[in-house]
């Protein structure tokens, strides 16, 4: 007879119980974490200094809307936050100055004055601090599709 023969029940006992709670418990926490995540909204830090002075440069914290329709409830002067175009791995937040349809001047500041028309589909998204912003002056319109949510609340500070 083992040394340790009246413990190893209650190890298989406990591994079991272990077993039960990660799966009744932690699968459907995570489940359901995954759907508020992807089909709710999120809360995401922003760093940089692009949206300063709306946003501060050492990170603020964002709820991030994603709720079925948020496309649909979008307006001029909304902030959202976005894939560049450039670099699929890199997020941003910017302000939506123009959507589908628009004519926006790309640079007011420029001695010679372009303007482009935003195809359907496409918004134009750019810094509130416009001297110190990579936005749809650099990336042109942006595709729907690209567009994560809408900010809806500074959470933190």
């Amino acid at each position: 007879m083992p040394l340790f023969a009246g413990a190893m029940p209650k190890c298989r006992q406990y591994a079991a119980s272990s077993a039960r709670l990660l799966f009744f418990y932690a699968v459907p926490a995570a489940c359901f974490l995954h759907t508020v995540i992807d089909y709710a909204g999120e809360i995401a830090p922003a760093f940089g200094p692009s949206m300063l002075p709306t946003l501060n440069m050492n990170g603020d914290v964002l709820l991030i809307e994603r709720l079925p329709g948020w496309r649909s409830r979008l307006r001029v002067g909304d902030m959202v936050a976005f894939t560049t175009p450039h670099n699929p791995g890199r997020r941003a937040v910017k302000r939506l100055l123009a959507v589908g349809g628009d004519t926006v001047c790309v640079d007011p500041t420029k001695d010679v004055l372009s303007f482009v028309q935003v195809p359907r589909g496409h918004v134009w998204l750019q810094g509130d601090n416009y001297t110190n912003s990579t936005d749809s002056r650099v990336y042109g319109p942006i595709p729907l599709g690209l567009l994560h949510g809408r900010i809806t609340w500074r959470l933190w500070p």
